[in-house]
Parts: structure tokens; C-alpha cells; sequence
């Protein structure tokens, strides 16, 4: 609601809207489809929910893009959401103290101005590394069973060292393409929002790209990990605060559970 309040739009006018999440309300439906029927969205927007864990908010956001693009979309409202308290295992201390639960949302529509708005995007997936982060039981290839719940397999499974290495490694790929798809170096980028996975990531980033610290919004010390939320509460925040004008050039990077990853410009 807040989302819609600052694009100056009501949910009649949203004609698409994608949830991004790897903990929906339940299996099915759609949790974008509950949303719609809370919000008032019409029954003729098309609703779905997209599964990229923590990188969802960047997949959302492109595929929302690329709809609206093909011009049969005029609004569409993105949200990146989770509730990761439901699955963690509160006696797993190298897991649980990482993550939270939250909740962002942006509103996006074709832009007046040549130039303005998300300018690129770079997503991929390194698929032979899904065993890194995992929820093992649940699905349909190993259904819930008293077995699997008494071992603990619907909770997420992190090897976090693994994880680490891949996240900076992909993370800076994925920061380093966009650049160069858009012949521009790092120092032009105004404020990078990375995915608050934990901040020596983030550091190592800023290091690698060779770029202050200064220049990157973080707020995992207030929230934790929550997954595809972290981008866009961290974008409202970075908004709401002043560290985004016009003008600016915004970089988003994420990696996520898959083992997904992407990154996005967006010129303000």
C-alpha cells in the first residue's frame, strides 16, 4: 500500500503483480494471488509468485520489466517477501541468527524519460550447486513424512564457507558485466545496494570492486538475511533517507540459494 501511495496509483491500476518468495502462505495458490484479493487488485492482472530465494527480487523485477515491455502490462507491482523465522531451526545457531523476516514492494511503470529507469539487468544460476543452501524435505521429491520432520529436513541447510566463496565470486561477476554491458566503471555508480546477505560479503565486494564502503547501503545489522526482501527494503530506505537523487546511478547485486545471482542499474 505504501508502494502504490508513492507511485500516486491505486491497485485498480496494477495489471500485473509478482511476488517473489521462498516461503508462500502455503504450497498453492499463489501467495500473489492472496495479495491481490487483500489489496483489490483486478481479477484481471495476472498474478504469480517467483522462486530465485534471495536473488527473487532482481528475477521479479526483470520479468516485470520485460512484460511490461512487451506492452500488453501498464503497472506492475513487485514484492520480495518472507517470513524465513517459519524455516529455521532455532537449535541450528550456525543458521537461525542469520536471517529475518520481512517485506518490500516497487511499483513499476514505463518511464516519460529516455534513459531513466532499470537500464540492464545480468541473472544466471550455477545449478550443479543447489546442495550449498537447501531446504532438502518438503517437495515432491522427498514429501513430508514423520521421518523427515523428526530430522529436521524442512528446515533450510546452509555449508556456509561454500556459500561464502561463491557469493563474492558471483556477486562481483555479476556487478563487473552489467558495467562493462554499459561502458561504465565502478566509481560511476553512486550507491550500491547488495543483497544483505552478511556484511563481510558486502566488504569484500567493496574491496574487489575498489569502491569506499561509503558508497554501499547496508542494513543487515538491523535485519538480518531476509532473503528476497533485503533489496527492496534496503532500496526504500536508501530513498527515504536521501543516498538516491536524480541523476544517480543505483546498483543492485544479489546471489541466493540455487545457486542464483544477478545484478541491476537503475538511473534515477
Amino acid at each position: 500500500r505504501r508502494a502504490l501511495d508513492d507511485a500516486g496509483l491505486k491497485p485498480a491500476d496494477i495489471d500485473l503483480l509478482i511476488v517473489a518468495t521462498i516461503t508462500p502462505d502455503m504450497p498453492m495458490p499463489a501467495t500473489a494471488c492472496i495479495i491481490q484479493q487483500k489489496l483489490g487488485v483486478p481479477t484481471t492482472a495476472a498474478c504469480f509468485d517467483l522462486n530465485a530465494a534471495c536473488t527473487g527480487f532482481l528475477y521479479a523485477l526483470d520479468t516485470a520489466c520485460a512484460m511490461l515491455s512487451s506492452g500488453r502490462y501498464r503497472h506492475a507491482l513487485v514484492i520480495g517477501v518472507e517470513k524465513l523465522s517459519t524455516i529455521v531451526d532455532w537449535k541450528d545457531r550456525t543458521t537461525c541468527v542469520l536471517f529475518g523476516d520481512g517485506a518490500g514492494a516497487v511499483v513499476v511503470g514505463k518511464s516519460p524519460v529516455s534513459g531513466q529507469g532499470l537500464i540492464g539487468t545480468k541473472l544466471g544460476a550455477l545449478g550443479d550447486s543447489v546442495d550449498l543452501l537447501c531446504i532438502p524435505g518438503g517437495g515432491s521429491n522427498a514429501p513430508a513424512t514423520a521421518a523427515s520432520i523428526a530430522a529436521g529436513d524442512h528446515f533450510l541447510k546452509m555449508k556456509g564457507k561454500e556459500v561464502f566463496k561463491l557469493a563474492v565470486r558471483v556477486m562481483d561477476e555479476a556487478a563487473r558485466d552489467i558495467l562493462e554491458q554499459h561502458h561504465l566503471r565502478a566509481d560511476q555508480i553512486s550507491l550500491v545496494i547488495p543483497h544483505q546477505a552478511n556484511l563481510r560479503i558486502i566488504e569484500a565486494i567493496s574491496e574487489y570492486l575498489e569502491l569506499p564502503m561509503e558508497r554501499f547501503f547496508v542494513n543487515v545489522d538491523r535485519y538480518g538475511n531476509t532473503s528476497a526482501a533485503s533489496i527492496p527494503l534496503a532500496l526504500d530506505e536508501a530513498r527515504r533517507t536521501g543516498r538516491i537523487k536524480s541523476g544517480d546511478l543505483t546498483l543492485l547485486v544479489a546471489f541466493g540459494a540455487g545457486l542464483t545471482y544477478g545484478s541491476a542499474l537503475i538511473r534515477w
